[in-house]
């Protein structure tokens, strides 16, 4: 425990420095939050509150995007050579997994609860039972994509490599998801989409918490597209959380698998020369 207590640390101490990514992740939520507040006017007609809505879905898309990206650290030290020396002292490779995934996650929830912050000033009420419960949302998510980086950049042989593929499995899942367009505004040939992007239920399970929708019925729950009718099937927003707990654990045993046997001698990271 004490190895990986160290790790979530360092981790942590290295994101306080580097200043630029910290707030160049809040600068594109607020970006976000600016631009998709014009398409939430129009594709929002008769909600009640839209922006509300909107910000709610940048939190989450913060938490999950900053969970990936905070993987690509295990490339830059296992180039560096600092990995090299980790793996030399009496450590486990499962325990300097585990460490990464929480390191990123911790990092994550930090990012989410500033979003959170900045949604206040512009309108967001929450209680303290919401907050909470949006607190262990944000905790599950953060572990669970975390995983995923971690997956995808032991996949990669090099930060590029992993760039592109965050990209790729950013993009898609952040758009199809309803966190910046309500999934009810999108095109019928993309639902099937929607419908199988775990993010979907994940932003939806969210926006449930933190607009406190708790009051409101299945129906009302699929006409602000927090929950879906599929066939004739209700899904609701808890299927959320079950969907965030799969995802998490084949993701974790995945990397921790992976994580065990990967060859590290072939990473390297993509360097600009000035």
């Amino acid at each position: 425990m004490r190895s990986i207590t160290a790790i979530i640390i360092r981790n942590l101490k290295n994101f306080y420095r580097d200043k630029l990514r910290f707030f160049s992740n809040i600068l594109m939520g607020v970006l976000f939050l600016f631009i998709f507040s014009f398409v939430m006017k129009s594709a929002a007609i008769g909600m009640a509150n839209p922006i509300n809505y909107l910000i709610s879905g940048i939190i989450i898309m913060s938490v999950f995007q900053t969970a990936l990206n905070n993987c690509m650290n295990i490339i830059e030290d296992i180039a560096s050579g600092f990995m090299r020396e980790i793996l030399v002292a009496p450590i486990s490779r499962w325990q300097i997994s585990i460490g990464q995934i929480l390191s990123a996650s911790a990092i994550a929830l930090l990012q989410g609860i500033i979003m959170v912050i900045i949604g206040l000033f512009m309108g967001l009420q929450i209680d303290a039972l919401h907050f909470i419960e949006m607190i262990g949302v944000m905790i599950l998510v953060g572990i669970a994509f975390s995983s995923i980086g971690l997956y995808l950049a032991t996949v990669a042989k090099n930060s590029t490599t992993f760039q592109v593929l965050v990209f790729i499995f950013v993009m898609p899942l952040t758009f199809l998801s309803g966190a910046y367009i309500p999934t009810t505004a999108m095109p019928h040939f993309l639902l099937p989409l929607v419908y199988i992007n775990p993010l979907t239920y994940t932003t939806s399970l969210f926006r449930y918490i933190s607009l406190k929708m708790e009051g409101l019925s299945a129906a009302q729950l699929i006409e602000a597209g927090v929950a879906f009718d599929i066939q004739g099937v209700v899904i609701m927003p808890s299927f959320g959380l079950a969907m965030i707990a799969v995802v998490g654990v084949l993701f974790l045993a995945l990397c921790v698998s992976r994580f065990n046997k990967a060859d590290f001698s072939a990473v390297r990271v993509f360097e600009h020369h000035h």
